[in-house]
């Protein structure tokens, strides 16, 4: 098109410098001017494509998160320009009675981002860290509020079963994710309506029986992980676009340690050790980090008075509390072997608020195996039955880098513990060798 309008005006320049040449000229002897020939270009419209790619990385990414969560987005959240997300926009656009121009002005874009922020709020969306499989996944917490975990992996279920999302994992000799979405396919009568494989994931979704399901999974080494969210059709308008939110955030293989601080619980629970009958406890500080409450149960509220960084203690205070058994916190130390005993998070004790113990082994400042949720701030005993330090469970990270994955948990050693309780003016002489009768459930709420 170019070559032809510059073509067209070249003739047209051309026919305009050779009626001059004919005409008199004005002073004899005159040479006439030369003509420019430069061509025209008229000016690029700028399409909604281009406004969406000079947006950042992280603007895209939410601007087709948003759309997700509002019905009108139904591809990978990627960040990537489509005609799919374009069109999307224009649907919002549409929805509104607006003009459809693909391009939202400031104030369709922050409607859009209360609609989602409302959406996400109503079903409870989380990202958070499976502590059995150290997968990273986004889970609607109101939707599916009963969890139940074991060594293949870990269910989220609704009241009455109408929503499912199960994550689970196995060993497989020599995968591929052609093999496994032929062996999925097989599995539990679905009938599958769509599917993609790619050498790295693979995703089905359909019927199986009366629930619609979507499956995302993938493998590394000869361990496979694979989450599958079923749900009844009557709630499909509500689920599908959690689905597409669940299949962009899940990360079944973390390949390092994640991007800013782990997304913290709205209620956590955690253990703490009675150290004097003042009512002062002992606990870890990131699990009483931004509590608006802290509650230990069947002795009411409990004050954080004191807090440790360096170490991550937090030093918290009961009071008016009777029938408290402070641990005898003398000797120990420097024994490889330990007894972790604290009370785990109720979703693995079916609710329940036991306390038990388990053994873990100590190198350097790690423990391993690292206990379950609910142990951070558990009593550790050595072999001679003395007070070895406090438990503290870290993020997890499943891959890390070149130099190891750090420790999903840590012991802080009874010297340490006993130094930040005579700072803080403790006293610990508790006499109690039965460390189960000396800890605590402790429960922080957040906003």
């Amino acid at each position: 098109m170019r070559t032809v309008l510059s073509a067209t005006l070249l003739v047209v320049a051309m026919g305009g410098a050779a009626e001059a040449q004919m005409q008199a000229p004005a002073t004899a002897g005159a040479q006439p001017k030369p003509v420019a020939t430069t061509p025209v270009r008229p000016p690029k419209t700028q399409t909604p494509a281009d406004t969406a790619n000079a947006m950042a990385q992280a603007e895209r990414l939410a601007l087709q998160s948003d759309l997700a969560w509002v019905g009108e987005y139904n591809g990978a959240i990627t960040g990537e320009v489509s005609e799919r997300m374009v069109n999307a926009i224009k649907e919002f656009q549409k929805s509104r009675g607006a003009r459809q121009t693909g391009v939202l002005n400031p104030q369709e874009r922050g409607i859009l981002a209360d609609t989602a922020r409302r959406r996400q709020e109503n079903v409870g969306w989380k990202i958070i860290t499976d502590a059995g499989t150290g997968v990273r996944l986004g889970i609607p917490t109101k939707l599916v509020p009963q969890q139940a975990s074991d060594a293949g992996g870990a269910k989220w279920t609704s009241p009455t079963g109408t929503v499912q999302i199960v994550l689970s994992r196995r060993k497989e000799a020599n995968p591929s994710t052609a093999k496994l979405a032929e062996q999925e396919k097989k599995a539990n009568g679905r009938a599958v309506d769509y599917n993609v494989v790619k050498p790295d994931f693979f995703v089905l979704s359909g019927l199986q029986g009366l629930k619609k399901f979507y499956l995302r999974g993938t493998f590394k080494g000869d361990e496979v992980r694979i989450m599958t969210i079923l749900y009844d059709q009557a709630v499909e308008n509500t689920v599908e676009p959690v689905v597409i939110a669940m299949s962009s955030a899940f990360n079944a293989f973390p390949t390092g340690p994640l991007a800013g601080p782990p997304a913290r619980r709205t209620v956590e629970y955690g253990t703490g050790i009675v150290v004097a009958e003042d009512g002062s406890i002992v606990t870890d500080r990131q699990l009483v980090d931004a509590c608006t409450a802290i509650a230990i149960p069947g002795f009411g509220n409990a004050d954080r008075v004191a807090e440790d960084k360096e170490r991550d203690l937090a030093l918290l205070r009961i009071y008016g509390a009777r029938g408290l058994k402070p641990l005898n916190l003398a000797g120990g130390g420097g024994k490889t072997a330990v007894d972790l005993t604290g009370i785990a998070d109720p979703q693995n004790q079916g609710g329940g608020s036991a306390v038990s113990t388990v053994k873990a082994s100590v190198s350097g400042a790690d423990l391993a195996p690292a206990p379950a949720l609910g142990f951070s701030g558990a009593v550790a005993i050595d072999a001679d039955g003395k007070f070895a330090g406090l438990a503290q469970l870290k993020p997890v990270v499943v891959a890390g880098p070149a130099g190891g994955a750090p420790s999903q948990a840590a012991l802080v050693p009874a010297d340490a513990i006993r130094d930040f309780l005579k700072a803080n003016g403790v006293t610990a002489a508790g006499t109690s060798a039965d460390a189960r009768a000396s800890v605590v459930r402790v429960i922080c709420v957040r906003k």
